[in-house]
């Protein structure tokens, strides 16, 4: 399968108030079969960015809890949540 036979949906936007770093967090719909929760909506230096979700072990390490493997679905599930954000 490939990404661009993936349906994509942003499903809810989370919008966080104030002066944080972390503006957003979005729960994606995958073909109406997968959800995924928790990915970020992140102010960096220069520009928004989406991040994956994470959590964090009890060693105070953080781990990724979902992460693309191809590049091409990476992208746009950042278009995606950040268009649906901008919105």
């Amino acid at each position: 399968m490939t990404a661009d036979m993936l349906d994509i949906k942003v499903i809810k936007i989370h919008r966080l108030a104030g002066e944080n770093r972390i503006k957003a967090f979005v729960d994606l719909g995958i073909n109406d079969v997968l959800l995924i929760k928790g990915v970020r909506v992140v102010q960096g230096k220069t520009r928004l960015f989406v991040a994956m979700p994470m959590e964090q072990g009890k060693n105070e390490k953080w781990y990724e809890r979902v992460r693309c493997l191809n590049e091409d679905l990476r992208s746009m599930i950042a278009q995606k949540v950040l268009e649906a954000y901008k919105a």
